[in-house]
């Protein structure tokens, strides 16, 4: 069995407990928090856990294997970096890291401990997504024009990071795992209206322009009447929309489009309309199967698939749409990545 250790035990850390705590070929040896009221109610719950307010002790534990670590993102860096340089195999959550060169550190070092370092792009592992993907991979959509999300709500305000950083990293990773290209250009424009003095954005648009001509756009908010969690993909073909707001039918693929037709004296351009296809998706839980995916990579010293290049390439899209952002929207060349 591999020993496990989750550090932050947050909104989202409490369920990766769970779920890490359930999987059969994992040991979940202890979980680490500063707030010990926090810790009480894990033991409470899992009693077999050891629980610590020391990080250093987790990392310096020989028999623990892995590491989870779901703290605030401006801590991923130095623990992430601790662990790996501890020989532990590591999990982050999203994003990475608040910067490029460091995101760059910590795949060069797992690369040079030969560790594995997967991060938390939860959407990658969506029945609804892959399904996506497959289909995608299929052509039976034909050729990508753009896409679009949209991750709204009148939810948690952040206080320490603004909606771009919080929220666009999910769309930015479905959009990397179903393109398979490269940005070339970015650019974003914000409106802050809650924390006027702090400057943290509010509402964010995100525009990415991609190497094969796709172009995609976020929209971003935490300030917003309606909870939307959903992206939309336009290709010749066919079209996608993954709701993950709906409780059943999270995708449908529209069966229409244009017909462009060259006559002799003009152009002319029908509308085709087709049927509108509800594939059966499968109900297991993302975050399950994203564990799941991470023991079983460890294990079979596989590559995962939100891996740390992964995790560079959509924190690499955040840094330039954020440079944009303190820009007043300009749009940013993207860098060729190392």
């Amino acid at each position: 069995m591999l020993n496990v250790a989750i550090i932050g035990i947050g909104d989202w850390g409490r369920n990766l407990v769970r779920d890490f705590y359930e999987i059969e070929k994992v040991n979940l040896k202890v979980c680490c928090n500063l707030d010990m009221n926090a810790l009480r109610k894990i033991k409470e719950k899992y009693r077999s856990v050891r629980i610590t307010i020391d990080y250093g002790e987790v990392i310096e534990d020989k028999e623990i294997d892995a590491i989870v670590i779901a703290t605030s993102t401006s801590t991923h860096f130095d623990l992430a970096k601790k662990a790996l340089e501890a020989n532990k195999h590591i999990f982050v959550e999203k994003p990475l890291t608040l910067n490029y060169e460091q995101a760059q550190e910590l795949v060069c070092l797992a690369r040079g401990k030969e560790k594995k370092l997967m991060v938390g792009h939860l959407l990658e592992y969506h029945p609804a997504v892959m399904e996506m993907k497959k289909r995608l991979s299929r052509n039976e959509i034909g050729e990508i024009c753009y896409l679009y999300s949209e991750r709204l709500n009148l939810g948690k305000v952040r206080t320490t990071e603004n909606a771009l950083w919080c929220l666009a990293p999910h769309d930015i990773s479905v959009m990397l795992y179903l393109l398979n290209t490269e940005p070339v250009e970015v650019s974003a424009y914000g409106g802050v209206f809650l924390q006027r003095k702090e400057k943290i954005e509010d509402v964010v648009f995100v525009n990415i322009r991609f190497r094969d001509g796709v172009i995609a756009n976020l929209h971003l908010s935490w300030l917003d009447p309606n909870k939307v969690r959903r992206i939309t993909l336009v290709g010749s073909k066919k079209m996608m929309v993954f709701d993950d707001m709906e409780s059943r039918d999270k995708l449908k693929i529209f069966n229409k489009g244009v017909i462009k037709n060259n006559l002799v004296d003009r152009v002319e351009f029908n509308i085709r309309y087709g049927d509108i296809y509800i594939p059966k998706i499968d109900a297991s839980e993302p975050l399950k199967l994203e564990c799941l995916h991470f023991i079983d990579c460890i294990e079979k010293n596989k590559t995962p698939r939100s891996d740390g290049e992964d995790g560079l390439r959509v924190v690499r899209i955040l840094e330039a749409a954020q440079e944009s952002l303190d820009k007043g929207g300009i749009p940013i060349r993207m860098k060729e990545s190392e």
